[in-house]
């Protein structure tokens, strides 16, 4: 079941606004070699190892730009493919392939190589109740094609945008002046306004868990930059109350350790914001 964001508004308007930065007024370098009515076929090529993402968005690019394209998808979303694997074959207008070839190749390769992580690291920390979630650190304008490729990894999406859940992060304790007025605010202006949103509120140590537990009114507790002691025992103290999401410069290397003190989500901004893109290539033939 895909995420509700991914509406095929929100895609086709991505897709519109992605041709016309790489298009323009005309992809002249086609336009002038290729002779008018020329047809071809083209493969996608894999060049790499992993999860592959992007398929469904090429097949909407394709056609988008160009209805006459035929595509024929020959692996889905969330496959995992090797060196050598054909992707899909692309027929029709040749002009046409090549001025859409780019952003299928830009899509795909990013959104796989996120894909590929992700898989990566939630296979890590299955025998534990901790999901892997992204956040809020993705390319501007990207973002609905990095949240949709971790979600083809197995991962899960955290909040989309600032609009659709509150993060209550330390920043906003700070100048909101503590916890308590952050979130007795927080749920005065929710009502006021009939918003039903989940919050979140960020915590720094044990004594700020503490207060946020007292105070209530919330529905998840963020646990940052903890240590492991510090993590299990926050855990420990919150119970079954709020679920908890561990966040703050965790690393592959440390993804486990934290999994096993109990946490109901770890995020990771390197999902999106530090990840290598899988080399792909589109090929005549």
């Amino acid at each position: 079941m895909k995420p509700a964001y991914l509406t095929d508004d929100a895609i086709q308007n991505f897709i519109q606004a992605a041709l016309k930065e790489d298009i323009g007024p005309g992809d002249y370098s086609s336009l002038a070699s290729i002779p008018p009515g020329k047809m071809g076929q083209a493969q996608l090529l894999i060049k790499g190892e992993g999860i592959i993402a992007g398929i469904e968005l090429a097949e909407k690019i394709f056609n988008a730009y160009d209805p006459k394209l035929e595509v024929e998808l020959l692996i889905s979303d969330g496959d995992s493919v090797r060196f050598g694997d054909v992707g899909l074959i692309v027929k029709g207008p040749s002009a046409s392939i090549l001025s859409s070839e780019r952003l299928v190749l830009n899509c795909m390769q990013r959104m796989s190589g996120i894909a590929t992580l992700t898989h990566q690291l939630t296979e890590k920390i299955l025998h534990t109740k901790a999901r892997l979630m992204d956040t809020r650190k993705t390319t501007p304008n990207f973002r609905l094609m990095e949240k949709w490729a971790v979600h083809i990894g197995g991962g899960i999406n955290h909040r989309f945008a600032l609009y659709d859940m509150v993060m209550l992060k330390d920043n906003h304790v700070d100048f909101a002046g503590g916890i308590k007025p952050a979130i007795t605010q927080t749920r005065a202006y929710l009502k006021a306004n009939n918003l039903d949103l989940k919050i979140e509120v960020e915590t720094r140590n044990l004594a700020e868990v503490e207060e946020v537990i007292e105070v209530g009114g919330i529905d998840f507790i963020m646990l940052d930059n903890m240590d492991f002691e510090t993590m299990r025992k926050a855990v420990a103290m919150i119970g079954d109350k709020f679920k908890t999401e561990a966040s703050g410069g965790i690393t592959s290397e440390t993804l486990v350790s934290v999994a096993e003190c109990g946490v109901d989500f770890i995020s990771m901004g390197a999902l999106t914001h530090s990840v290598q893109s899988m080399d792909i290539s589109l090929k005549a033939f």
